[in-house]
This record gives structure tokens, C-alpha cells and sequence, in this order.
């Protein structure tokens, strides 16, 4: 992939990151928890990528997408061991707000969950501009 390629995919995928981010008001507004817990992670997923993409770092499933991070990322001490942590509870609560039965999460956790993916999408982003740190 050429630089052009590898920089517009690195837009895209921050700025659905953003657009994703953006929803959960509305789902906040019409109570609708376990879609906010999804749209939280897709928002945090899409920055992730972008941050893999931008150092040329491949992954093909979501949990290779983790693996990544924390080998590149969190081993490394660029990024927070609790970042880290927030992520993958993070993707642990979607799958079970996705498929498991009789799981309905509240107001107070798709609240404090929205304000620290907030942060953490700002520190990857972060991250995918810092040309000084490498992988």
C-alpha cells in the first residue's frame, strides 16, 4: 500500500471513529444501552485500526486487532496498561450486549463508558499522529 492509500484509509477510519462517537448521545436519549455499548466499541474499534494501518501493522479479526495493540502499543509503553484494559472490556461488554441473553446495561455505565472512550480514541489519535514514536 502506498502512502496515499495507507494515509487516506487512516482518515476514513478516524473520521467513523468520530461519526460513530457521535451517535451515542442519541442512543443515550432513547435508552437504548446495548447499541450504545456497541457504537462505543465500533467508535474505539475504528481508531485502533487507523492506528495499525498508520504503522503498518496487520490484523484480520478483532481480537487480532487487540493483540496488536497491546504487543505494539501497551508493551511498549505508548499506551497505558489501563487504556489497554478499557479496550478490551470494551469489546468484552459488546459481545455480550450482542449475543448473550437477558443482558441490558444502564445509563450510568454507557455514561461513564462514553467519557473514557472519548479519552482513549484522543489518545490513539494521538498515537497515529506522533511521527516520533515507532512501532
Amino acid at each position: 500500500m502506498n502512502e496515499e492509500t495507507r494515509n487516506a484509509i487512516v482518515d476514513y477510519r478516524l473520521e467513523n471513529a468520530h461519526k460513530t462517537l457521535n451517535e451515542i448521545p442519541i442512543h443515550i436519549a432513547n435508552e437504548l444501552w446495548n447499541t450504545a455499548i456497541n457504537r462505543l466499541y465500533y467508535a474505539c474499534y475504528y481508531a485502533v485500526t487507523a492506528l495499525l494501518i498508520r504503522r503498518g501493522i496487520e490484523a484480520q479479526t478483532h481480537s487480532g486487532v487487540r493483540t496488536m495493540l497491546a504487543l505494539h502499543f501497551t508493551k511498549t509503553k505508548q499506551l497505558s496498561i489501563k487504556q489497554n484494559k478499557f479496550y478490551t472490556d470494551l469489546f468484552e461488554n459488546r459481545q455480550i450486549g450482542d449475543y448473550a441473553d437477558f443482558v441490558f446495561f444502564d445509563r450510568e455505565t454507557v455514561e461513564e463508558l462514553y467519557q473514557q472512550a472519548i479519552e482513549f480514541i484522543g489518545e490513539i489519535e494521538r498515537l497515529v499522529n506522533n511521527p516520533q514514536i515507532i512501532k
